[in-house]
């Protein structure tokens, strides 16, 4: 197994060398003027993602500026200052604003308090679909009922039916541990799949669906249960939207993180070990953040036990197999 193991590292960039939340090289000159007070950077790369229709990039990019603004908000104190209207802007205040109302003991309370501020977010672009994001995840905080949900989302694919952020919401209202299923949550994935684009990011909605199941708190009842043949086709789904990208790609970053957590449970190790090739140096705080206070230590620390797992089902000179029996817990 020892002598395996090294050989394993081959592909794996180095502890040192890994990085978590990586911002690509549009989003990271933004965030380094923020942290010096200036907003035109941010504010200037989220225009042009309004005025080109880059639905996922600006939704990746208010998601992190947002989350920037909570710990250091004078930048963006000034972006509203000088321009109280700027859809951008309003976009960033809305997604501030749900995100801090989730921490709250009186989460639905706050929540219902910034309802205004999703609705001048959509109307200062009536195409954009990323508020409609928000609202979805705002509806779930909210014990919003399904047909208010159904409208919600009904809006969100008018404007951009293939919208990954919309998705990903939309699934999370139908998990079992808000207000839907298991089984509701897998027919939503895999229906979004199967009508999705070549190469989406929504092809790896069952396997979200798959996380979602597997990380339940209340534990499926044998009505619930969900066959381990469509966590399988789940994973398989992914793994080949994956090969669609290149090796040490940020963009699927999380979706190969999330695609590896899943495939350990699965005790899929060659599988999981491909992924983590795939991945690279890029790290992502989801899903680790979920079974850990230290997302990027789970990950090295996952890699490392996926490499002895790969090692020890290797005869010496031989090849083990990917796939094995579910897991109870994480590793």
């Amino acid at each position: 197994m020892v002598r395996h193991t090294s050989g394993l590292a081959a592909g794996l960039p180095a502890d040192d060398d890994v990085l978590l939340d990586v911002p690509d090289e549009r989003l990271a000159p933004a965030l380094v003027a923020a942290g010096r007070g200036e907003y035109e950077a941010a504010a200037k790369l989220l225009a042009a993602t309004r005025e080109a229709g880059e639905w996922e990039n600006r939704d990746r990019y208010v998601t992190r500026l947002a989350a920037f603004a909570r710990s250091r908000g004078e930048w963006f104190d000034d972006w509203r200052f000088a321009a109280p209207h700027d859809p951008d802007a309003l976009l960033v205040k809305a997604e501030l604003e749900v995100a801090r109302g989730w921490e709250s003991p009186a989460r639905a309370e706050l929540l219902r308090a910034v309802t205004p501020l999703i609705t001048a977010a959509a109307e200062g672009d009536p195409g954009d679909p990323v508020p409609w994001r928000v609202a979805l995840d705002h509806a779930r905080g909210t014990n919003a009922s399904h047909t208010v949900f159904e409208r919600l989302w009904a809006e969100a694919i008018r404007r951009s039916p293939h919208h990954y952020g919309c998705h990903v919401s939309a699934l999370q209202y139908l998990s079992a541990a808000w207000y839907g299923s298991h089984r509701e949550c897998f027919d939503f994935a895999e229906r979004a799949a199967q009508d999705t684009l070549p190469g989406s990011l929504v092809q790896a909605l069952p396997v979200r669906a798959a996380f979602a199941y597997l990380t339940s708190e209340e534990g499926p009842g044998p009505a619930a249960k969900v066959p381990r043949e469509r966590l399988d086709e789940a994973a398989d789904l992914a793994i080949a939207l994956s090969r669609e990208y290149a090796a040490d790609d940020p963009w699927p970053a999380e979706v190969r993180n999330l695609l590896t957590y899943v495939l350990v449970r699965l005790e899929r190790w060659s599988d999981a070990l491909e992924q983590l090739r795939l991945t690279g140096p890029y790290a992502s705080s989801f899903p680790w953040d979920r079974i850990s206070d230290d997302p990027l230590g789970q990950f090295l620390e996952l890699r490392d036990g996926v490499r002895i797992e790969v090692a020890a089902a290797r005869p010496l000179g031989g090849r083990g197999t990917g796939r094995g029996s579910l897991t109870s817990g994480s590793h």
